[in-house]
């Protein structure tokens, strides 16, 4: 089943939830730091330097906290995969590690990395959502230069114009009971994931690369603050290259951070497909 569902991965058409838009999404004025610091994501290992000790620490001490709380995977297989990815990290090649394992099974293989970008990106959020909840109060404010993010509610045909911080709640809220949405995410082995999963998952991944976009145009100063830089940069890097692998996130999405995605592109391809 994996293969098969690997050849579909890339063909798959992503659905927009009704109502959600985005503003200029051919233009997006890109910050010079923001992309160098993406692009010089692979310089250092955070996994292990002092600057990610420095954040950890925050967080233990209870000065920081993930916007969400760390979600547990739903069954031992994700549980597995999950800890296999880990320590394929390990080894520095990030395009290894996005592959899928043989004969493992494609969907439960994106499962079990949606939850832990889940994770990751709430601890990120989780280390500015203060400073992003005191700067961007009015709707519209905090985004990517030329872009504003816009939430649809259900079957509301306006979509509805947010702050960054209140969009980056509805879509870590969302994805929270996406996963917990046993119709898409079953936890029983016997039963299927839906056929359409694909759909439901770039739709995920649409809106977890949106957060990033506004971490790095938005945030990336306090990261630098925090000594934090390095783990974001990582993060980024893993997320980009496993939404290449399986083409989970339209190209007109990347534009909010064209520099670094084209630069890590370029990394993405030389590390090769062998």
């Amino acid at each position: 089943a994996g293969p098969e569902r690997a050849a579909k991965a890339g063909k798959a058409v992503g659905k927009r939830e009704a109502g959600e838009a985005v503003d200029g999404t051919e233009r997006a004025a890109q910050a010079r730091r923001t992309g160098d610091a993406a692009d010089g994501s692979h310089h250092r290992n955070p996994h292990s330097s002092a600057a990610t000790m420095k954040f950890r620490d925050m967080l233990s001490r209870g000065e920081k906290k993930t916007l969400k709380p760390v979600k547990q995977h739903s069954t031992l297989k994700r549980s597995t995969l999950s800890k296999l990815t880990k320590r394929t990290l390990g080894s520095g090649n990030l395009r290894a590690a996005v592959r899928l394992p043989d004969d493992e099974d494609l969907f439960e293989w994106i499962a079990a990395n949606t939850v832990d970008f889940y994770n990751e990106i709430s601890l990120l959020y989780g280390l500015v959502v203060d400073e992003a909840q005191e700067r961007f109060t009015q709707a519209g404010e905090g985004f990517p230069p030329g872009f504003e993010y816009r939430w649809g509610q259900g079957n509301t045909k306006k979509p509805l114009r947010v702050s960054s911080p209140e969009y980056v709640d509805y879509v870590m809220t969302w994805v929270e009971d996406q996963l917990d949405n046993e119709e898409i995410f079953p936890t029983l082995a016997s039963v299927p994931f839906p056929d359409n999963f694909l759909d439901y998952a770039k739709d995920i991944y649409k809106r977890l690369f949106r957060i990033f976009a506004i971490l790095y145009h938005r945030h990336f100063s306090t990261f630098e603050e925090l000594d934090a830089q390095a783990h974001l940069n990582t993060c980024f890097k893993h997320f980009l290259f496993f939404v290449l692998e399986y083409e989970l996130v339209d190209p007109k999405e990347l534009v909010a951070l064209k520099g670094p995605v084209e630069r890590l592109k370029e990394e993405y391809s030389a590390q090769g497909s062998g």
